[in-house]
Formats: structure tokens, C-alpha cells, sequence
């Protein structure tokens, strides 16, 4: 588990010794504080009371369902471009590595400051190819690591099963479960240098000490995402597939029909998002008109009720928000009633590297949304980029559900 204390707020860490003196506090039964942890409204709520002494730490710890926090909040914004200054935090890892302390965003509590720690050689030598539960997953030759990305911790996998690969390019990467988990797996898509036509789609599993690996050949996994106790892997031309662990690494395309019946997508870039009981693909396309909104992002939900599967239009998200980042490898977040943190609904918001964020319209709320004062250069197709850009994250502390610790 991974201690709230790493995660630095500049407003919740001065309250923990006057609670903790509380004569009593200490001492309060585990089933009345885990009673409470369902009320807490915001992240910085949860940090302060997982942060508050021992004891409810530990009643936090061993919540059953803190997972549900990453519906009902916000995801926090890591911006690793921005360094801020934090004197009581260390600056070097366990492990001896040099930690770069990075500027964090809550939407729910904007006025708080926090901060995150990744180490330095995430920046400098490795390659972004993905964040999953909590961990940045990232790579350079034949070498792959693991990083929370609040406490800098890592793991180390086996060397990636290439001959000659002084250059691997990562085009996706994600985590299976949390990595307490005892069947979590790690799945890279990668090849031995930019440009090949040999991608693969490699396989670690937790603990083990070699990789399982399928040649795509002239394909690639843009995207991988959990939907209905299923894998959906979204493919380089868009197609979807299933994807098994056992007995053996494998994908299985999924017959999908468009919107008007057509056989290719229609999209230049777009992007799955698991919302609620649907899976949702997103992208823009330009508006034509001059004033108002320069794209227009529009959402489709798979209806697997049919063979082939079809994509549906979704004319509103209803009490649904959803959250992306600039980089391909960066994954989407949706969350439910952005009411409790004084959000509105149909939103979507995109992380930019010079701006925190640049606020979208879903549909046909696209004009009344855009802020006319947005700057006009700003790029809106996603893209695989060398430096680490912002992206959104949910800390790995809300994946360490009891039991799977």
C-alpha cells in the first residue's frame, strides 16, 4: 500500500498532530472510521484522514472498496514539466534515485497545492508507454520499469525480448490489476526501433521472470482498456479486438460496424474511454464555422447486442464528465457526478502542456462551452510524443483494495 504521506498537500499535513492529540481519536473502533471513509468528498479529504495517526490509516488501508473513489472523484493532473519546490520531501528514492518533484492539479480543490515525485531518469533516458493504476510505465532499450507515480517507487521487469534493440519504441503500455495484485500482468506494445515493421505485443506477468510475446507484424496496440471483466485492445487502423491472457497471449477482432454503416473509421486519432456500463470511442473534427468551438468532439457507445457490434451515437453523457491527455499512450478517465466538486456535466476535459487544461463541449454543448479567449494554435490531434506530457492519474493508494493486498 502505498503511504498517503508521500502524496504532499500543503493544507492537509498541518492538522494531523492536533487530531492525533485528541485523547480517544486514536482509539476509535475500525468498522465506525471505515463507516466514515464512504462521506469523505474529496481527495484531499481522503488524504487527510488517511493521513490523520496509525489507526485510520490502517482502517483506510483496509477498506474494501476504495477503488469506487476513482468514479466518484476527479482524476488529479500531473504536470512533470512544472518543478515546484518542497523542502520536507526527500530528494532521492529508497532505491538512491534522483526524484524531480512535479506540480499536481485537483479539480475539486484547485486552491490546494500538491505535489508529486518521479525520478529524474524517467525524464531523461526512458520512454513514456503508458500510466496505469497509479504507475507510470516507461522504457528505454531493452529495459522496461514501473513507477509509482507519487511515491517514485519502482519495479524492474525482465529485459524486453529483443535481439538488437538499442532504440525501442513504446506504443502502449498498461497494468492488468494493481500491483499487489497476485495476477497482475504487464502488457507492452513495442517495437526495436521507430519506424519497424516488427511490433509486438509482449506480456509480463507480476513475479515472473520472462516475457510471453505475439508478433503483429505490420500492426500495432494503440490502446488497451478493461471493459465488463473483458480486454479491448484498439488496434493502429482502429479495429477492435479481445484480447486473452490464457492459455496464451492472443487477440480475437471483434466484427464492428460505424455509424452509416461504414466499414473504417471515420476518425483520424480517436481514443476509447470506459463511462459508466459503456464503452465509448471519442475523437473531434474540425468545424467549418468561424465562430465558436474550432472542433467538435462527439462520443459513440459499442452495442455488442449484435453481430457485428455496432457503434451508436451518444447524444449527451448525462451526469458524466470525461478526462484525456495530449500523448496516444495517455488513457481517458470518465466520472460520475461532477456536481459534488461544482463541475457541470458533458465535459471533457483535455491536459495541455503550456495550459493546465482546455474545456470541451461534448456534442452539440461545443460552442456555449468554448472559451473564446483559448489560445487558436493549440493542437487538438493526439500524438506520440518524446517528452513526458501532462497526464491524469488516480493515485495507486485507491487500487490497494483489501483484498487484494
Amino acid at each position: 500500500m502505498q503511504s498517503p504521506s508521500k502524496i504532499s498537500s500543503a493544507s492537509a499535513s498541518p492538522t494531523t498532530p492536533a487530531v492525533c492529540r485528541l485523547q480517544g481519536w486514536a482509539d476509535l473502533p475500525e468498522g465506525l472510521l471505515q463507516s466514515i471513509i464512504p462521506l469523505l468528498g474529496s481527495f484531499l479529504e481522503v488524504l487527510a484522514f488517511a493521513g490523520t495517526c496509525r489507526s485510520w490509516r490502517s482502517a483506510f488501508s483496509s477498506y474494501p472498496s476504495k477503488s469506487t473513489f476513482c468514479t466518484l472523484f476527479p482524476p488529479l493532473l500531473v504536470r512533470p514539466h512544472i518543478r515546484v519546490h518542497a523542502r520536507r520531501l526527500p530528494s532521492r528514492s529508497d532505491d538512491g534515485h534522483k526524484l524531480r518533484t512535479c506540480q499536481v492539479l485537483d479539480l475539486a480543490n484547485l486552491g490546494t497545492a500538491l505535489r508529486c515525485q518521479i525520478p529524474e531518469d524517467t525524464f531523461e533516458m526512458l520512454r513514456f508507454a503508458g500510466s496505469s493504476y497509479g504507475q507510470l510505465i516507461c522504457g528505454g532499450g531493452r529495459n522496461c520499469v514501473v513507477v509509482d507515480v507519487f511515491t517514485g517507487a519502482r519495479v524492474l521487469p525482465p529485459q524486453l525480448p529483443f535481439r538488437f534493440s538499442g532504440d525501442t519504441y513504446f506504443y502502449s503500455g498498461m497494468l492488468t490489476a494493481p500491483l499487489a495484485s497476485h495476477d497482475a500482468h504487464l502488457l507492452v506494445c513495442a517495437a526495436p526501433k521507430q519506424g519497424s515493421t516488427q511490433h509486438s505485443l509482449l506480456d509480463w506477468p507480476l513475479g515472473s521472470d520472462s516475457w510471453s510475446e505475439l508478433r503483429l507484424n505490420d500492426s500495432r496496440i494503440e490502446q488497451i482498456v478493461e471493459f465488463k471483466g473483458q480486454f479491448i485492445a484498439l488496434d493502429y487502423e482502429y479495429r477492435l479486438h479481445t484480447l486473452s491472457l490464457a492459455p496464451q497471449l492472443g487477440l480475437q477482432e471483434i466484427s464492428t460496424v460505424w455509424w452509416d454503416d461504414m466499414d473504417a473509421c471515420p476518425y483520424l486519432r480517436p481514443w476509447l474511454v470506459v463511462c459508466g456500463d459503456m464503452l465509448l470511442i471519442v475523437d473531434h473534427y474540425i468545424s467549418l464555422l468561424f465562430d465558436g468551438a474550432p472542433v467538435n468532439y462527439e462520443a459513440y457507445r459499442l452495442d455488442m447486442s449484435t453481430v457485428p457490434a455496432v457503434w451508436v451515437k451518444v447524444e449527451k453523457l448525462e451526469n458524466y464528465v470525461l478526462f484525456i491527455g495530449s500523448d496516444v499512450r495517455s488513457p481517458a478517465f470518465s466520472c460520475i457526478s461532477p456536481g459534488r466538486w461544482g463541475r457541470r456535466n458533458n465535459y471533457l476535459y483535455y491536459a495541455y502542456y503550456d495550459v493546465p487544461w482546455i474545456l470541451h463541449g461534448l456534442g452539440d454543448e461545443a460552442d456555449a462551452v468554448w472559451d473564446p479567449d483559448n489560445d487558436p494554435d493549440i493542437e487538438f490531434k493526439r500524438n506520440w510524443y518524446t517528452q513526458l506530457q501532462p497526464f491524469w492519474v488516480y493515485p495507486s493508494m485507491f487500487y490497494a483494495d483489501a483484498d487484494g493486498e
